[in-house]
């Protein structure tokens, strides 16, 4: 049974699902690959208490582990990229090519950056913890200003609110 809720952040509204009670998805608004409305379930906000205590410490700097269980739906390849992801520590960057290696496969970047992009639970996964070759911020589904502001946030930086979109 898949059910959902929405709750507020410093990066605007985020949509998170449950599969039978377990974290299935977050989402940001306009994320890219974000899935269909319909997909997400009823509104129920019960399944989401674990979740939202852990983003609620993590945006308040009080959390740098999430221990929320998840339910990560994809490839075998793609779990494995998003493994690699939740090893990434907080306030450190990796570089696709850095995890491919890691993955030992040191040709598989573009893959690496194909299972980045569709990884289903954004910030709990820390996608925005991947950049590129030169260190320069690259493709990021809820946008590169919320990648540049989470990883400012976790390197101590003030956090402001998101500007408004155009």
């Amino acid at each position: 049974m898949r059910q959902h809720t929405v709750i507020d952040s410093p990066y605007g509204l985020l949509t998170l699902v449950a599969d039978d009670g377990i974290l299935s998805g977050l989402y940001m608004t306009d994320q890219r690959h974000r899935p269909a409305e319909e997909t997400f379930g009823g509104r129920d906000d019960r399944p989401f208490g674990a979740a939202v205590d852990q983003l609620t410490a993590y945006f308040d700097g009080e959390l740098r582990d999430f221990t929320v269980e998840l339910r990560l739906n994809g490839t075998p390849f793609q779990r494995t990229v998003w493994d690699q992801l939740r090893r990434i520590p907080y306030g450190e960057t990796r570089s696709y090519g850095e995890l491919a290696e890691a993955l030992g496969n040191p040709f598989a970047s573009r893959a690496v950056g194909l299972a980045n992009g569709r990884n289903p639970i954004g910030i709990i996964v820390p996608c925005h913890r991947v950049i590129g070759a030169g260190g320069g911020l690259t493709g990021y589904g809820g946008g590169l200003e919320r990648k540049r502001r989470l990883l400012d946030f976790e390197r101590g930086a003030a956090l402001f609110p998101l500007p408004p979109r155009p």
